[in-house]
């Protein structure tokens, strides 16, 4: 897929991680649909700010009506909720299910046939290493991610012969807001949004974009020892 001269829809690009895909995409020539519940807060010159709250139908709907030229839909909108399974609130653990699942979901049944009927093109999935592997602190989440990563799978199955490609980016943590509070090593998320556009561009099916996420998936062969060492 050419960058250069094609059209993108970015879900939660107002800020963060989102924010600097749309930049990315802008900077090699695309046309850039900048999404966010309230597109007051896009910030980005260049873009078009388009209303979108990825768990209401209704806002889907109007997204895909007025950007009806895409060819490259980047599923980026989430949020970390810092739920855990067992004693959290459960509405919480519903609405990291309705955002990174069937949010992102939503927008790929609204999506793909816009894409095919412009003639093919890509849905790229913004994935994480706890799409693989999980921990008490992130439980929600990580349920979450690992749900959008199956449904990834089967969607890359399902719309290959519409000429439609499904991309996964599974990433660590960024320096981004979501991860103010996080003490661990960051990525810089100008230089993920490069990597992922640049797989995009490159036709990967699977875009692994840090260190982190390398030794994760290298690590899924090994099973439960491998990826939980410190369980007894």
């Amino acid at each position: 897929m050419k960058i250069s001269g094609s059209t993108a829809l970015v879900t939660g690009a107002n800020r963060g991680f989102g924010r600097h895909l749309a930049a990315e995409l802008l900077s090699r020539g695309a046309t850039v649909y900048a999404g966010a519940r309230n597109p007051d807060s896009v910030d980005l010159p260049g873009v078009t700010p388009v209303r979108l709250d990825i768990t209401d139908p209704a806002s889907i709907a109007a997204a895909a009506k007025l950007a009806g030229d895409v060819n490259l839909l980047i599923n980026n909108a989430g949020i970390d909720s810092g739920t855990d399974l067992l004693d959290g609130d459960l509405d919480l653990v519903r609405l990291e299910l309705e955002t990174h699942y069937l949010g992102t979901l939503s927008m790929a049944r609204a999506f793909a046939p816009v894409i095919a009927g412009n003639g093919g093109g890509t849905i790229l999935n913004v994935l994480s290493v706890l799409s693989w592997v999980n921990f008490p602190k992130s439980g929600a989440y990580g349920a979450a991610k690992s749900a959008e990563w199956a449904m990834t799978n089967a969607l890359r199955a399902q719309l290959a012969d519409r000429g439609v490609r499904v991309a996964g980016l599974h990433v660590g943590y960024m320096d981004t807001d979501m991860a103010a509070g996080v003490s661990a090593a960051k990525s810089d998320p100008a230089l993920i949004a490069r990597i992922g556009v640049d797989g995009v561009e490159a036709d990967a099916y699977e875009i692994v974009a840090d260190d982190i996420s390398r030794q994760v998936q290298g690590g899924l062969a090994g099973g439960v020892a491998a990826l939980y060492p410190q369980l007894p």
